[in-house]
């Protein structure tokens, strides 16, 4: 299988966890055989709107979630888009808080996704566990969209339960939490987070598009080097959306945002991103 172990950043190592993140679409009897010809026994887990692959050979086990639709469309982000993002900023509580809440203090993480992963860790962590009991191997976790989001929310619980990843590949993903988490996964993870994001893609700039700025912070610069993120809001509108916006989006130009958003959705599918890579 093409993962080079002690290679970061790399792109032969970004081409093969994007197929493995863009197999995490498909359902368990078209998933499965697919992972099997890139060589990987792979196993879908789901849970309500949650789903990842588990999968594996010899030497290495790859965690997959699959984004919230299918890897054609966002039309399952629209909400995402046009609500105040700083509602969602919470302070986790329930059985994982403590895992969250050691990012320190002040940490605030995306509800949906909290809630999201929450709804997978039981039998997510059980079955990578036994997988690693059976044989320690090298461990990936990877992500396209909002499964690129549960991938980093993964990667942090796995962390703290000392089975950190080897490395973490995500593709257009979401941002999780405030500075304050970003900041954590800069300590915990480095060079081992690789976070790709196309710059005309409206997808990472989530949970941002709702205010011209807010708390939400990304891990990690993107790559490839020399792409970068979007500043905010005004930025992407008065490029995307041709209109200037003060605040919380108003009615009357929601779905011009939309509409400019639809306008870039290939920037977010994964053959642009296989471009990107390089």
């Amino acid at each position: 299988m093409p993962l080079t172990e002690d290679a970061f950043h790399d792109a032969k190592n970004a081409h093969f966890l994007a197929d493995c993140a863009d197999l995490a679409y498909l359902p368990q009897d078209q998933g499965g055989p697919k992972y099997q010809e890139i060589g990987l026994t792979a196993k879908l887990l789901s849970v309500n709107n949650t789903q990842v692959y588990v999968a594996n050979d010899d030497d290495n086990l790859v965690v997959a979630f699959r984004g919230s639709e299918a890897p054609t469309s966002v039309d399952g982000l629209k909400d995402w888009f046009l609500t105040n993002a700083d509602n969602l900023l919470i302070q986790p509580t329930g059985p994982l808080s403590t895992e969250f809440l050691a990012a320190g203090v002040g940490a605030r993480w995306h509800q949906g996704f909290v809630n999201a992963i929450g709804e997978i860790w039981d039998p997510l962590f059980a079955e990578v566990s036994a997988r690693q009991q059976e044989k320690e191997r090298c461990f990936w976790i990877t992500g396209h969209s909002l499964g690129g989001a549960l991938a980093m929310m993964a990667a942090w619980l796995f962390t703290n339960k000392t089975m950190k990843p080897h490395q973490v590949y995500t593709f257009g993903a979401p941002m999780v939490g405030n500075k304050v988490v970003a900041e954590a996964f800069d300590r915990e993870l480095g060079k081992r987070l690789s976070r790709y994001a196309n710059g005309p893609d409206p997808v990472p700039l989530l949970p941002m598009m709702s205010l011209a700025a807010n708390d939400f912070v990304h891990s990690g610069s993107p790559l490839p080097p020399g792409v970068a993120d979007a500043a905010n809001l005004i930025a992407y509108l008065a490029d995307a959306a041709g209109g200037m916006v003060q605040g919380v989006l108003s009615l009357d130009i929601k779905e011009k945002v939309w509409g400019a958003v639809m306008a870039r959705v290939n920037a977010h599918l994964m053959p642009d991103y296989r471009k990107l890579i390089g």
